[in-house]
């Protein structure tokens, strides 16, 4: 039996296996929701529970996981991206 790949959450920094995590990209265009999980650019990986969407402005995770300042819009946006289509994430 295989074993599931497991990912860190950068917002609760917990392992968790990788189809009970969203993942998050940034490409040259901008940092958008991977709702397929192969999209090309650099990954971060976030709970689809719990409120570590909630905690992505105040522990600025994201900024440390890509690398860069990662505006309050920007954050918003993916918020309501997730809350949109969390029925198609889970």
């Amino acid at each position: 039996m295989k074993e599931k790949p497991l990912r860190m959450c950068v917002s609760c920094r917990t392992m968790k296996p990788k189809d009970m995590l969203i993942r998050v990209v940034k490409t040259p265009d901008g940092i958008f929701v991977d709702k397929t999980g192969k999209r090309n650019g650099r990954g971060a990986y976030l709970c689809k529970e719990g409120n570590c969407i909630e905690l992505l402005a105040k522990n600025k995770a994201l900024n440390r996981a890509f690398q860069c300042e990662v505006s309050p819009d920007v954050i918003e946006g993916l918020k309501k991206e997730l809350s949109n289509g969390a029925d198609e994430l889970g």
